[in-house]
């Protein structure tokens, strides 16, 4: 996971020892840190940053051209979706081009005196953290630069209106002045921030989009609009409820979480080996999540495996676990006592006390022996699955993860075997 943002002093530090600085001029004199991070209408000739893979050196200059045409800074017979498929397919596939894509964005959005392209700048670098995260030597550099913008859309108009200024004054009327835009189009800096600042935390933890299928128009399309509208994986319970409420306002219960539990059961996973345990194929997977979230059930499904391990996800991605943090230590210290199980689930919020319910009812038909007997899952194997994915422990020490993980399992055991979810039949 990511700590404290780092300070702009250690930012500098970092730039100056990975940076591959530049030259200019008939006398190649070196381009300050400053003049490096900052806005270029121009074309690099080579890398942002120091390696010595041939390929990524040639990449990288490209790529900016990429980056320049997707900001509407470089004319392209491309639309801009196609020109970021390009990017984030190169970078998905490159792993070495990812911390160079991202200090280009950073380079590209620092010193912009155009608000639309500044705009277009982060939109990218939200729509890349969709599919992949920086290095870990990176992480933090580009965590305290997001982190500086997350409150700050005065100040980058104030900026902009500054540096529109001081270049009048110094360009002659003879020359061509590059369109300046200082008005709002579209979402305020700060939209984009905050949204990128979750993003990163979340990809630093899961790793982006797997599997073996490249990234799609769609898969692009679907990452820029979840910049304004929440998708159903990730997000909290009362966003998810929220974005539902148009379309299902009875509901009191997700509808990505009710329907995959009726597509597993629709499917046959009761009566199917290993389910929960095997994992569906991730491509698969991944298209249906694309489906799910936007409120869509395929009907050409048949391996219960696929909507088993999207809602395994699904679980598993929530920004707060279905059994709130502050919770935690109560269900550990009761992993043993039926009881003290039970009544810390009727201590949950109304909303998370029916999610879990909801689930521990859907577990508990998979425990029926007669179900078992063809799943090879009993209440030990379903606990030993399911319980990642509605306890998080929060401690980085190895020996009280192993030890926590075995009481975690041995609380859901006890709501799986004590729990009386009959109340919640027919509830959605």
């Amino acid at each position: 996971t990511l700590g404290k943002p780092i300070s702009q002093s250690s930012m500098a530090d970092w730039a100056s020892k990975n940076l591959n600085m530049h030259t200019q001029g008939i006398f190649r004199r070196r381009i300050s840190i400053s003049n490096m991070l900052s806005w270029n209408g121009g074309s690099i000739k080579k890398p942002m940053l120091i390696t010595s893979n041939r390929t990524i050196k040639k990449e990288a200059c490209e790529m900016f051209k990429l980056v320049q045409s997707y900001m509407g800074d470089r004319q392209t017979r491309m639309d801009r979706n196609h020109v970021a498929l390009v990017m984030v397919t190169k970078c998905w596939s490159m792993q070495g081009l990812r911390d160079e894509l991202y200090i280009q964005l950073i380079r590209q959005t620092t010193d912009n005196m155009c608000y639309r392209s500044l705009a277009w700048g982060w939109e990218l670098m939200a729509i890349s953290l969709a599919f992949f995260s920086p290095s870990p030597k990176f992480q933090s550099y580009l965590e305290g630069y997001i982190y500086r913008h997350l409150d700050s859309d005065e100040k980058i108009a104030q900026h902009i209106k500054e540096l529109v200024d001081l270049k009048n004054k110094k360009i002659t009327k003879s020359r061509k002045k590059r369109k300046q835009n200082t008005e709002d189009e579209g979402l305020p800096i700060s939209t984009y921030a905050k949204y990128c600042y979750r993003k990163l935390h979340k990809v630093a933890v899961t790793g982006g989009k797997k599997g073996l299928r490249k990234p799609t128009v769609e898969e692009i399309t679907h990452a820029r609009n979840a910049i304004l509208t929440p998708s159903l994986f990730g997000s909290s319970l009362e966003e998810i409820m929220l974005r539902q409420q148009d379309m299902y306002p009875g509901n009191k219960l997700p509808w990505v979480q009710t329907q995959l539990s009726q597509q597993v059961l629709a499917l046959g996973g009761e009566q199917t080996e290993g389910i929960f345990r095997i994992p569906g194929d991730i491509d698969e997977v991944n298209a249906l999540k694309l489906q799910v979230d936007q409120w869509r059930i395929p009907n050409n499904l048949s391996d219960p495996n696929i909507p088993a391990s999207l809602l395994k996800l699904w679980y598993r991605e929530l920004e707060e676990p279905v059994i709130p943090q502050q919770f935690y230590k109560e269900c550990i210290s009761n992993y043993e006592n039926p009881d003290a199980a039970v009544a810390v689930v009727q201590l949950l919020p109304e909303l998370n006390r029916l999610v879990l319910c909801y689930l521990i009812h859907f577990l508990q038909i998979f425990a029926q022996p007669s179900n078992v007997g063809r799943t090879k899952m009993d209440v030990n194997n379903l606990a030993m699955v399911m319980a990642p994915n509605c306890l998080r422990c929060q401690s980085d020490d190895p020996r009280v993860i192993f030890e926590n993980t075995r009481k975690e399992m041995s609380f859901l055991r006890m709501l799986i075997v004590h729990l009386d979810t009959s109340f919640i039949k027919g509830l959605v």
